[in-house]
């Protein structure tokens, strides 16, 4: 497993081994010992599966008092992974980095507790996958608005995203609660 460091250090981008052949391809998402030996000894207790069309954009979501790390990668299509450091005493707080995360690069996006995370999809339909580190706790979760002008994300699509009423109701990060 190859990690490429992104502009916040606590976010990685990761690249699996691939060995393919006329046949297809192999690949592991995941070893917790080799998870351990690049520094992520993480333990996931839930999987989780969207299908979504393009333009659909998800999130800024995280939770508060249950926080999730998450690793994240799209099996089918391509999306632009986002992730905002919610974490009020960081040194990076309110910056974001991004990745995309597509079927063809195989790469994933490990996003640590304390960050709020988003994607919008790039291809027709893509399904992702992510693993977490905490289970779904809908009373504790969060959101951020996507389109907050102080975060300034670059969001990579066109025309207006699709959006859940959930995620229209996103607030500025300024007023959000974070975490400590």
């Amino acid at each position: 497993m190859k990690v490429i460091e992104t502009e916040i250090p606590a976010v990685k981008l990761l690249e699996p081994k691939v060995f393919g052949d006329d046949r297809g391809f192999f690949l592991e998402s995941y070893n917790s010992r080799t998870f351990a030996e690049l520094g992520l000894p993480v333990h996931f207790v839930q999987d989780n599966h969207s299908r979504s069309s393009r333009n659909v954009l998800r999130g800024l979501h995280y939770q508060l008092g249950r926080p999730q790390g998450k690793l994240v990668r799209a099996v089918s299509g391509a999306i632009w992974d986002v992730a905002v450091d919610a974490r009020r005493g960081s040194p990076t707080f309110g910056r974001w980095v991004a990745a995309e995360l597509s079927a063809e690069n195989k790469r994933m996006l490990w996003i640590p507790e304390g960050f709020a995370h988003g994607f919008v999809v790039l291809s027709e339909a893509t399904d992702v996958l992510y693993k977490a580190t905490d289970y779904y706790a809908p009373e504790c979760e969060r959101t951020i608005a996507w389109n907050d002008p102080e975060l300034a994300i670059a969001w990579p699509h066109s025309g207006e995203p699709l959006l859940s009423a959930k995620d229209r109701l996103g607030v500025p990060l300024r007023s959000a609660e974070v975490f400590p």
